[in-house]
């Protein structure tokens, strides 16, 4: 989906001021300064990122399922609110209505999309050690 008004340029702004203010917010930014290094690497990638989603330039050639199940004992559904309502403000400033609501659909719905797979990784973990547990009681 190519939205009107959002451009390769326009995604590389709103990526950088967006992390900017990610990395400032008392209550995400720890999480995003412990869990990455190497900080233009991480934006090239998440521009990327949103590359692949909004213009499907095809960049991107990652799987975010599993960096964020490596970090999911720091992301919860209020760290995900958060993290919204940053996105939100900053899609707002730096693009058209149509273009935000547009990019901020495709983000609650990616969100939420991580966050089920966090909580699937940590309960299928625990099943799988309970199943062991019980396995191993009755041979």
């Amino acid at each position: 989906m190519n939205e009107e008004g959002i451009t390769e340029e326009k995604l590389k702004t709103l990526v950088d001021r967006f992390y900017g203010r990610v990395r400032q917010d008392p209550l995400i930014g720890p999480v995003f300064n412990r869990a990455i290094d190497d900080w233009p690497e991480h934006l090239d990638k998440l521009q990327a990122f949103w590359s692949s989603v909004m213009l499907t330039s095809g960049r991107y050639k990652g799987r975010p399922l599993p960096a964020h199940v490596k970090h999911g004992d720091s992301i919860s559904t209020e760290s995900f609110r958060r993290w919204l309502e940053i996105w939100k403000w900053t899609t707002d400033e730096l693009l058209d209505p149509v273009s935000a609501a547009a990019i901020q659909e495709k983000a609650a719905r990616i969100g939420e999309s991580l966050l089920l797979g966090i909580a699937f990784h940590r309960d299928g973990a625990a099943a799988l050690e309970v199943g062991r547990v019980g396995l191993a009681a009755t041979a």
